[in-house]
């Protein structure tokens, strides 16, 4: 009896030590994260300021105006540091149509109560990423949607937890996405095509920049807002890379998501590689994608139809494997089905139909995206795309001031018609706004430690909130002083510590 309880508090020691440790590298994460946002917080308020302070120097503004107008933007720049520290959970929206389902969570059409603003929440269960090791890629989500400012990217507004789930509140594009304008077109014209391309490549170069893979370009992810307007979305597999370091990721794990396997043989009749001969025509292949993409894009297990094989075989990759998925996507624009890649590159390229009637710099554009690495334009950097001849007529700078391609049916800001409908699974039970904020952190657990620093709050929604809220709001946030502001902090991080 005697030693079995030596051995009980041998592991009860041991575990305490392993939770211990875990809260001290939660600490010194929030440590880290604070005053990385503080400082991008520091640096994104001199550039406002700096871009008034230019428009005003180029305008026949009074001087005395003009002054006023930078006292004022001081004041509002206060007045959301100040708003930024309030508390947010999911009970603050009205919670509208599910557009979107995945394996992990929904996406879910929403309305912030406060403001009235319609958002697009999605929603990610704790434990699914807990279990299925997503914990870095959701991580990697969030972090990409807070640093990349950029307008081919969808917007991120808040980002919050409760017990049990994650929420990302983003922009809603009521467009659809670019599987259901293909569905609806069947095949684009070049010059539509060439329009939605060129977008993607603005998008992609923008979250390379910032040194992150999407690793999950596919025409589902490609939205579109009222105007036709495209919008890269949906991080879930993106991967940052550390400059610092090699520009390749080598991991056994590469793409064992859920989401990522073998090819779907919706009726057994997708081919591989060695039996690419089973249609007896190309149209008959056309036929055969068209009836069955949607089954293939909303399957739990996926299709690698976007995916680059050094992806695929998990062999060492970059930043360049984004590429070819949107090589995939020009193919399957023009053509009508994806390419379905193959061992060799060149298999690939010679599938595109004789009869067909692309230009031949779109076949060459296609060709030097869906190749190896090597020969891969994009390899170094999207310049080597945007040069290309298929490119020629395109006004790079301009691409988002012209009218779009194409204009979808928008009928008002909460109209859903170019989206899946999705049937509730659960309605949504009734929220306590104890379940999220300050009292959270008391309830704090291993699990919750995972996804410290988790919060974001963009400017453009702070503002929002306070010109809905009134000078009621502010005068009583004046009334908080900075001492109450370091308290909080500390406390914040005293609750990661200190939590049961």
């Amino acid at each position: 009896m005697e030693e079995d309880s030596n051995n009980n508090g041998g592991e009860e020691e041991v575990l305490g030590s392993s939770l211990t440790m875990e809260k001290v590298a939660a600490a010194k994460q929030f440590i880290e994260n604070h005053y990385k946002n503080q400082m991008k917080s520091i640096q994104e308020r001199k550039e406002r300021r700096w871009v008034l302070e230019r428009k005003l120097a180029s305008s026949d503004v009074p001087k005395e105006e003009q002054v006023n107008l930078i006292k004022d933007l001081e004041r509002e720049e206060t007045e959301f540091m100040r708003l930024r520290r309030n508390k947010i959970c999911v009970d603050d929206f009205e919670l509208l149509a599910i557009i979107g389902r995945g394996a992990f969570g929904e996406v879910r059409l929403c309305r912030e109560k406060k403001s009235g603003h319609i958002y697009a929440m999605k929603k990610l269960k704790k434990s699914e990423m807990l279990s299925r090791g997503q914990v870095e890629h959701v991580r990697a989500e969030r972090n990409l949607l807070a640093e990349v400012a950029c307008h081919c990217i969808v917007k991120l507004y808040y980002s919050f937890q409760d017990t049990e789930y994650l929420y990302l509140i983003m922009e809603y594009l009521p467009g659809g996405d670019m599987m259901t304008l293909l569905m609806r077109e069947d095949t684009l014209s070049e010059k539509m095509a060439k329009f939605y391309i060129a977008q993607s490549v603005l998008a992609i170069e923008s979250i390379h920049k910032h040194n992150y893979i999407h690793r999950d370009i596919k025409p589902d992810n490609l939205l579109l807002d009222k105007n036709g307007h495209m919008k890269l979305s949906d991080f879930g597999l993106c991967k940052p890379l550390d400059c610092r370091t090699l520009s390749t990721v080598n991991e056994n794990e590469a793409m064992d998501d859920e989401n990522i396997r073998e090819p779907m043989d919706v009726d057994s009749r997708f081919p591989d590689a060695a039996n690419s001969s089973s249609w007896r025509s190309p149209l008959e292949q056309l036929q055969h994608w068209q009836m069955n993409r949607r089954k293939l894009a909303f399957s739990t297990v996926g299709t690698p139809d976007y995916i680059a094989p050094e992806v695929l075989l998990k062999k060492g990759y970059g930043m360049e494997c984004d590429w070819w998925s949107l090589g995939a996507i020009m193919y399957e624009m023009l053509v009508g089905y994806p390419p379905f890649y193959s061992d060799d590159p060149m298999t690939t390229c010679r599938k595109i139909p004789v009869d067909s009637k692309l230009s031949s710099e779109a076949k060459d554009l296609i060709c030097r995206l869906l190749c190896d690495v090597e020969n891969r334009l994009g390899t170094g950097g999207a310049d080597q795309i945007k040069v290309h001849p298929w490119f020629v007529d395109v006004e790079w700078d301009k691409l988002y001031e012209m009218e779009a391609a194409f204009k979808p049916e928008v009928n008002g800001e909460l109209d859903t018609q170019n989206f899946m409908k999705f049937d509730e699974l659960n309605p949504p039970p009734p929220q306590s706004r104890s379940s999220s904020g300050p009292s959270r952190k008391l309830l704090l657990t291993p699990k919750d430690l995972s996804f410290v620093g988790y919060t974001y709050k963009n400017f453009d929604a702070i503002k929002a909130l306070r010109n809905k809220s009134g000078d009621s709001m502010g005068n009583q946030m004046r009334n908080r002083t900075a001492d109450e502001t370091d308290v909080q902090m500390m406390t914040s991080m005293d609750d990661v510590i200190m939590s049961p």
